[in-house]
């Protein structure tokens, strides 16, 4: 066996064609599966897409390269369990695209960061993350007190549509107005904000300035979505338990 791969390494075309044969075996089996996720994945009742606020505090989460430091899967390991919660679910990132699972752990999963920490907390962490806590290292984000831009809301949801994400129409035509209304409980537009995504993702104001909305408003919304979309690890997790 040494003797053919040392005669192998001699025919360099030869070792080319054995790493394409066996990265592409290595390929199918990863890939194949996909083929068959709608099968083998099933949705839970409760699972809710995300709103357009939270929907944008996604894209800044990306932008700002946060997946990078943290991941967002609980494995199934007694620690994990312990620290943060049930592990991860593959239905539960089935509106994610991308999903933003990760393995890298400069800072802590935000799988299950969902009312863990209260608004003020959030906002405090972002824009100076010692002062909440004194050995972080994660930068500053002091920009996020911006104003959030919303002008593509609703190309992002129709996008997401076209994937299977449930969004109907008047979700989408009312992105805009749905993204500022999370965040003025106060306002009229309210209503028509829960009529569309009901009572579960709550409508507040997130960054404690109801005057405008920003970045922060729309970051803090989707930290607190994280491990509430669906209460399906935690069914599964009691009946395990019992």
């Amino acid at each position: 066996m040494l003797k053919l791969h040392y005669n192998l390494e001699k025919i360099s075309m030869g070792l080319v064609a054995a790493i394409i044969v066996a990265a592409s075996i290595g390929g199918i089996v990863e890939i194949a599966p996909l083929f068959t996720i709608d099968e083998t994945v099933e949705l839970p009742d409760d699972l809710r897409p995300y709103t357009p606020l939270e929907l944008a505090g996604r894209e800044i989460y990306i932008r700002e390269g946060c997946y990078a430091c943290h991941s967002q899967m609980v494995r199934s390991l007694a620690d994990e369990l312990d620290r943060y919660g049930p592990y991860s679910l593959a239905s539960e990132s089935a509106y994610d695209h991308p999903m933003l699972w990760g393995s890298k752990r400069t800072g802590p999963d935000l799988a299950r960061l969902g009312g863990k920490y209260s608004d003020d907390w959030h906002v405090a962490h972002l824009i100076d993350p010692r002062s909440v806590v004194p050995a972080s290292i994660m930068p500053s984000y002091p920009w996020l007190t911006r104003p959030l831009d919303t002008d593509l809301l609703s190309d992002a949801l129709a996008t997401l549509a076209r994937l299977g994400v449930p969004y109907d129409e008047d979700m989408i035509a009312a992105a805009e107005a749905d993204a500022l209304a999370q965040s003025r409980p106060d306002s009229d537009a309210v209503d028509g904000f829960l009529e569309r995504y009901g009572e579960r993702p709550e409508a507040r104001v997130f960054d404690g300035d109801p005057s405008r909305l920003t970045e922060m408003d729309a970051l803090v919304a989707y930290l607190q979505s994280l491990g509430t979309l669906t209460d399906a690890p935690y069914r599964l997790l009691a009946e395990g338990s019992q």
